[in-house]
């Protein structure tokens, strides 16, 4: 967890060196929205449990390197008020083949969306509101059971 800005560039020549530049990267870089439901977003709050989030996204880590083959894998995510616009996530994959690289994204994402204890507030022109997790978030984490 950081409060700080990241260099998507960086990350990803970091997740390379780990493998070596072979195979494949997904990546995803999620970014505060300016709206969210039909409200204007100025800034959002992301709080999280320190230590338990942590281990929660080492654990997803660890799921996804059991269901594919993955030469590196990393989460890069922040906390504190963020602005619109600025990034709030980045998961990177890499494997030596394309389908594990973009399945392996996709699958650390969602159950970042629904397993790692974070609490979003957002804050504009109407006030302050709590995010609420999503049905189509849970929707997307329950097809891994599958």
């Amino acid at each position: 967890m950081q409060s700080a800005a990241f260099d998507v560039g960086q990350l990803q020549r970091e997740l390379l060196g780990e493998s070596g530049g072979e195979g494949a990267v997904a990546t995803f870089t999620g970014y505060v929205r300016c709206d969210n439901d039909a409200r204007q977003v100025d800034c959002l709050e992301l709080e999280h449990y320190p230590g338990m989030t942590e281990k929660s996204i080492s654990a997803i880590l660890e799921e996804a390197a059991r269901r594919w083959p993955l030469l590196g894998a990393q989460v890069v995510h922040r906390v504190g008020r963020l602005s619109t616009g600025d990034e709030i996530v980045w998961v990177g994959v890499s494997s030596a083949h394309r389908a594990a690289a973009f399945s392996a994204c996709e699958f650390v994402m969602d159950y970042l969306k629904t397993r790692a204890p974070f609490w979003k507030k957002e804050h504009g022109p109407q006030g302050e509101h709590w995010v609420e997790e999503r049905d189509s978030d849970r929707s997307r984490a329950r097809r891994w059971h599958e």
